[in-house]
């Protein structure tokens, strides 16, 4: 047992004054009046026995209360550690709420749990003190120190948020507050459900810092997720048949049958099918719609699950555009056959131009470039091109015959594509095909089958360290050589496309499926889908509204704003915006809150571009750190305070941090022995 104030026990001194007022006072004689002496023996020795008992115990009931009231003013503790901080405390609580925040414990969100949880924490300490409140949503306001009725208010606001952290950096952000402040004594406590995905507590280092860990428990649920979905291709074409893989996962520990998928697109909503799903795992399905209409579309894909919910929708946008454009680069002439294969397709528009008068601003707006026997590439064209793949463009390469070396090896070193020999004037015939890449997957139905594969008259000699080959020569070396660049692709082929020196361009099979799949194999389309709370980065091509208007805005689609909350159906905001060129860089930040569409635009103008945001799919993993696992292989400032809903957490607080308080009770003997006192005088007659 220790002291808060050990001087006070000098008081005890004081426990003298009783016994020196039982000495002078309780040994004084009495005079008794008696009528008849043969009785004195008797009443002198009666009297006499009981007025001493009742006189020491007296005594003892004023030294008692007297000591017990010196004890009290000494505060006696006894200590849960080895010391007990003194002074001015600068105290960090975190509030995780997040999604999973909003699961139940036995009789209440956990959230609210968590809430009650805080308060408690900020009435343990002292009106001196200095608190943050933080939450999962990182605002700006909570990285201070603030009083202890402004802690209280700051807990009442907290509300379910869709952002997600980890420990360790709610640690650091912590960290981060109470060096900000001039107390010696920084404590941080950590309100969580504790998640395996987020409890990263040994990445935290700092030992100067006692941390508390007060973990919430929720009654177990399974959860049914949509991860994410993309597209098998990544542009899409009008009137054709899109294929979108969707992955969705079985959170829970038994198997999830009948989870009925579906999307809704174009205003209708399709059931999918049923998928059976076995525990902790997950299954990749294959969604198929036919695009009927060019613009920007809108999808959702949704599963029923109850009672964890932000993960059943996973939302998507994405533009398909009237026409997909392809130039064609020429060196001395137009060739006939590439205008004869695109012209056959009527969502394909190809431009001609001659290389000696190229508009590179236009190079953006299309979605493949042909080099098409172009004898020499200049240094400028090269970069220009490198520029476009980079943004998800594709460039296809026929060298010509009399093909400057030079310039074309400096156009591979840019793409650290390897090198292009000499010309070779041999015959050569194709006899392999990569049907496992993009440009021939899905083309034929029988692979096995003997396909008429193209042969030439020359070529020229591949050197490469990267990439892959597409069309192969029967002694292993490249006739068609893909090299990914950033988003695009350089495709190289060894021979001219001149029909007396390739037959390439006599065989439809391989040439068509060729053209076509270029020109759709970049990804200049966006993604489809971002994430809330993962500081992405939105482009979209700039405008000039017809008033002049720069400012661009972000709003969510009005039926989404009222199933979000908003009564008025709108929620619309300033986006941080950056002008590059062509090109507007937007970050929202956190001002994305809600799962769904974007619109965006200037004021007044039409739509510009859609953006579809969902919620972070960490949270979907429902399996949570057990206090014993919490407690294992923690650092000595790190301790785990799990106590039932029921206790006082006020007062476990309080004894962590000044030990078991005892000055209460030493009041309340001080009090019951004076009581005995007053009893022992009123109601013991000697």
């Amino acid at each position: 047992m220790q002291f808060l104030f050990p001087l006070f026990l000098a008081a005890a001194a004081t426990i003298a004054i009783p016994i020196i007022i039982h000495l002078f006072y309780f040994r004084r004689f009495k005079r008794v009046y008696f009528t008849n002496v043969r009785f004195l023996q008797e009443v002198k020795d009666v009297t006499s026995n009981r007025q001493k008992l009742r006189n020491l115990l007296v005594l003892l009931m004023r030294c008692l209360a007297i000591l017990f009231l010196v004890l009290a003013f000494a505060q006696p503790f006894i200590p849960r550690s080895s010391e007990v901080k003194q002074g001015e405390k600068a105290v960090s609580v975190f509030i995780d709420n997040s999604f999973s925040m909003n699961a139940l414990s036995k009789d209440a969100p956990l959230l609210e749990l968590a809430k009650q949880r805080a308060r408690d924490i900020v009435r343990a300490y002292g009106p001196a003190d200095r608190f943050q409140v933080l939450t999962t949503d990182f605002e700006g306001r909570d990285q201070r120190l603030i009083g202890q009725e402004d802690a209280l208010n700051r807990i009442e606001e907290i509300r379910i948020s869709p952002a997600t952290r980890t420990m360790s950096k709610v640690l650091i952000r912590q960290q981060q507050c109470l060096n900000t402040g001039k107390a010696d004594n920084k404590i941080a406590f950590l309100i969580s459900d504790f998640q395996q995905n987020i409890s990263d507590l040994q990445q935290f280092t700092d030992t100067l810092i006692e941390i508390n860990l007060v973990p919430m428990r929720a009654v177990r649920e399974n959860n049914i997720s949509i991860d994410s979905a993309w597209f098998e291709s990544p542009v899409q074409i009008l009137n054709q048949p899109a294929n979108l893989l969707v992955r969705v996962s079985n959170r829970g520990e038994e198997e999830a049958e009948e989870v009925r998928l579906s999307l809704k697109h174009d205003g209708q909503t399709k059931p999918v099918g049923a998928l059976q799903i076995p525990a902790q795992s997950s299954k990749l399905d294959t969604v198929s719609f036919t695009i009927l209409h060019p613009g920007w579309h809108e999808a959702r894909l949704s599963v029923t699950d109850f009672p964890v919910q932000f993960d059943d929708d996973y939302y998507l946008s994405f533009y398909v555009a009237e026409r997909i454009r392809v130039l064609s680069i020429n060196g001395l002439e137009s060739n006939k056959y590439l205008s004869n294969a695109y012209a056959g397709a009527r969502y394909f528009q190809m431009d001609n131009a001659d290389v000696r008068g190229l508009d590179y601003s236009k190079f953006p707006s299309y979605q493949l470039i042909i080099l098409n026997e172009v004898p020499l590439i200049t240094s400028g064209l090269a970069q220009e091109l490198k520029n476009f793949t980079q943004t998800g463009g594709n460039v296809l390469v026929f060298p010509a015959q009399a093909a400057d070396l030079n310039s074309y090896n400096g156009l591979m070193q840019l793409f650290d594509a390897g090198s292009l020999g000499e010309y070779e004037p041999a015959p050569r015939q194709t006899s392999q095909v990569n049907t496992e890449e993009f440009v021939f997957r899905d083309v034929f139905l029988n692979k096995s089958a003997n396909l008429r594969l193209p042969g030439t008259q020359g070529n020229f000699k591949i050197a490469r360290n990267r990439g892959e080959y597409i069309l192969s020569y029967r002694d292993g070396s490249a006739m068609l050589a893909k090299f990914p660049q950033d988003e695009g692709a350089l495709y190289l082929c060894a021979a001219p496309l001149d029909e007396k020196v390739n037959d390439l361009v006599r065989n439809g099979e391989i040439f068509v499926p060729l053209l076509f799949k270029t020109a759709i194999a970049g990804t200049r389309g966006r993604q489809i889908a971002y994430t809330i709370g993962k500081d992405e980065v939105l482009e979209a091509n700039h405008q000039i509204s017809a008033g002049g208007e720069m400012v661009y805005k972000l709003r969510l689609r009005p039926d989404d704003s009222r199933q979000a909350g908003d009564e008025q159906g709108s929620v619309e905001f300033i986006p941080e915006q950056r002008i590059l060129g062509s090109k507007v860089l937007l970050t929202p930040g956190t001002q994305v809150r809600n799962a769904g569409w974007y619109q965006l635009g200037l004021q007044g103008d039409s739509t510009i571009a859609e953006y579809a945001f969902n919620y972070d799919r960490q949270e979907s993993d429902l399996r949570y750190m057990d206090e014993e696992a919490l407690a294992s292989e923690l650092p000595e400032n790190m301790k785990v305070l799990a106590e039932n809903a029921e206790a006082n957490f006020t007062q476990v607080v309080s004894e962590e941090n000044q030990g078991i308080v005892l000055w209460r009770w030493c009041l309340m003997f001080a009090l019951l022995f004076l009581a005995l006192e007053v009893l022992f005088l009123r109601l013991w007659k000697v």
